[in-house]
């Protein structure tokens, strides 16, 4: 595997676990930094029962998506409602989804990427989640909502 490769690998595992770990602090009420330790110290990188491994992650993109995450949550949270039907509010959306909607609103506020590129990465999070479902559908739906409302001059 090529080095590229290899770095788009740990981006992809980074926006993973940046949405289970939203997910946990929303679930379980905890701060963001006790759940970035959890993820850090238990999580990611760690052999599975079965042999496996969960793939290392690009720990920097994966703080800073938790960070801005938090930071900029009721804005995220507000762009959603805006791509979301009026009798689907975000709080009555998956929990799953939402953590999914936060961390990629979070990466759709910072102009250093491609909303399209995003939206591809968070359809593909989407596809882990609900690898049998119409939510990646759904969500790639939101997604460019919410990127042509954040960054209408990338479109």
């Amino acid at each position: 595997m090529s080095q590229r490769e290899q770095r788009q690998r740990q981006r992809a595992a980074a926006r993973l676990y940046a949405v289970q770990a939203l997910f946990q602090m929303e679930a379980a009420g905890q701060g963001s930094q006790s759940v970035i330790r959890e993820f850090e110290d238990h999580r990611i990188g760690q052999t599975l029962d079965d042999g496996g491994t969960l793939g290392e992650a690009d720990m920097q993109l994966f703080r800073q998506l938790i960070d801005e995450a938090v930071t900029w949550q009721a804005k995220i949270d507000q762009m959603t409602d805006r791509a979301l039907v009026a009798k689907w509010p975000i709080a009555r959306i998956d929990p799953t989804l939402r953590a999914l909607f936060r961390a990629a609103g979070a990466e759709l506020l910072d102009a250093g990427k491609p909303p399209k590129v995003i939206i591809n990465e968070f359809v593909n999070v989407a596809k882990a989640f609900f690898p049998e479902g119409r939510e990646p559908g759904f969500v790639n739906a939101v997604l460019d909502h919410m990127a042509r409302e954040a960054r209408p001059d990338a479109f």
